[in-house]
């Protein structure tokens, strides 16, 4: 509260007020008791609209935000990238171990998302409670590469693979998406996530990276290599100036589905190369 006021009273010598009668003219919103009500006045385009949305939507209430991959699927067993499958005995190990995990942080009023794919689903079936499918946190759609493994991808679309490399934020799957597009699909999932209070998103790599890069404040080139294991629930506590992260790693062993940058991403590197950072896999 101290430090507050103290902005406030250096807010003082430098900010102009308002006038809502003799600037009228003006776009702009004013909040008042931090979203008790608000004024909006000549707004008159798209992003300024969704300034006015993302504004009416934050809130200070005391809350934290879980976020958490699926358990193991059998296709990570394989090292496969995308597809629907189920979990694995690992995975079903996992889900059972989140329960305990709620149940023994008595969270208040937790509510549980997860996507529409089977992997974040029967996870969430263990823990016994209601919970809502967002479409829009299904994983990164790979496109032509569902399915494939790293040394398949390679294999069949090196210049693809490279290219991936060199920009991954930006790359798009041929018939799928890039972490970009991605990015996008997940704002209603964001924006949805200011509103709320506590919150447990059971969602999947690329996802929960997009997440955790906007909650920490991470720049679109450092997004795509965010480590995001599995089996380890991330809780997200917004603060003043940020979000404090604490990690929990249930100790049900799992896949390391990681993959780091290769140094040579050159279109001619032999595969060798390429495959220089791919994970272990069945």
């Amino acid at each position: 509260m101290e430090d507050f006021n103290q902005r406030i009273e250096c807010y003082r010598l430098s900010y102009m007020p308002i006038d809502d009668d003799k600037d009228r003219n003006l776009s702009y919103i004013k909040i008042f008791d931090v979203g008790s009500r608000y004024l909006v006045n000549q707004v008159q385009d798209h992003i300024q609209s969704r300034i006015v949305y993302y504004l009416m939507n934050i809130h200070v209430t005391p809350r934290s935000i879980y976020l958490s991959r699926h358990g193991e699927s059998e296709l990570n067993l394989l090292g496969r990238i995308g597809g629907d499958s189920s979990l694995s005995t690992g995975g079903h190990n996992y889900a059972n171990a989140m329960a305990t995990f709620l149940r023994e942080q008595n969270i208040l009023d937790l509510r549980v998302w997860t996507s529409h794919m089977k992997r974040t689903i029967q996870t969430a079936e263990a823990l016994g409670v209601q919970y809502e499918q967002w479409k829009a946190l299904n994983e990164i759609d790979a496109g032509v590469c569902e399915e494939l493994t790293y040394e398949e991808i390679q294999a069949n679309f090196p210049e693809e693979f490279a290219l991936r490399d060199q920009d991954k934020y930006r790359y798009r799957y041929p018939k799928g998406e890039s972490y970009e597009d991605l990015v996008h699909r997940l704002e209603p999932v964001i924006m949805e996530l200011e509103r709320q209070e506590n919150v447990l998103v059971i969602c999947h790599q690329a996802v929960m990276r997009c997440l955790l890069a906007y909650f920490l404040d991470k720049p679109a080139e450092e997004l795509p290599y965010l480590r995001c294991p599995l089996h380890t629930i991330l809780k997200l506590t917004p603060i003043a100036y940020g979000c404090t992260v604490e990690s929990f790693y249930l100790n049900i062993e799992a896949v390391d589905t990681h993959r780091e940058k290769p140094k040579n991403v050159d279109i001619t590197r032999n595969p060798e190369d390429a495959l220089q950072t791919v994970p272990e896999h069945i």
